[in-house]
């Protein structure tokens, strides 16, 4: 019974934040809960075994079952749908926008790794190892996506930073 308690506080106190980064990872509200719902359902299913602090173990099923279902479907990209989203100025929705725009169109791959790289804020090694892939992929991935940032959206560029 204590670990189906501590299972509900944690559920209780973590869907948001796991939300907002499955709907950065998915770019649809839609199917962001249902990242969150399996994650939290493959998570339930093993609590018993887990030791210590649950965050990392749940994330990386969200991350992994993310890879899972691009990998599996590879689902047609569609454009960054309406999320809750609190309230800014003018040119703070501009950008927003168009970062949502541009992210949009990057395939799912990229778009986990930036997720992962710089809303999360893993390492390389990190989010190498949440992805299993190793750390040079994750190292050409980012580069390959910012790059594409740069493309299809310059207005960006202050933002995203210059190649080196």
């Amino acid at each position: 019974m204590a670990h189906e308690d501590d299972f509900t506080a944690y559920v209780a106190a973590r869907t948001p934040a796991l939300s907002r980064t499955a709907y950065l990872l998915t770019g649809d509200a839609h199917l962001a809960e249902d990242l969150v719902q399996t994650a939290l359902f493959k998570a339930a299913k093993a609590w018993h075994r887990i030791d210590g602090d649950p965050e990392p173990y749940v994330r990386r099923i969200l991350y992994t079952q993310n890879v899972s279902w691009w990998r599996q479907r590879r689902l047609a990209e569609s454009p960054l749908g309406d999320h809750d989203r609190p309230a800014a100025s003018g040119s703070d929705v501009a950008l927003r926008l168009t970062l949502e725009d541009a992210l949009g169109r990057l395939t799912a791959k990229q778009r986990t790794v930036l997720v992962l790289r710089y809303f999360e804020d893993l390492t390389e090694v990190e989010a190498a190892r949440t992805l299993g892939v190793s750390a040079g992929t994750v190292k050409s991935t980012t580069r390959q996506a910012l790059g594409r940032l740069r493309t299809l959206a310059p207005e960006l560029a202050e933002l995203i930073g210059e190649p080196s």
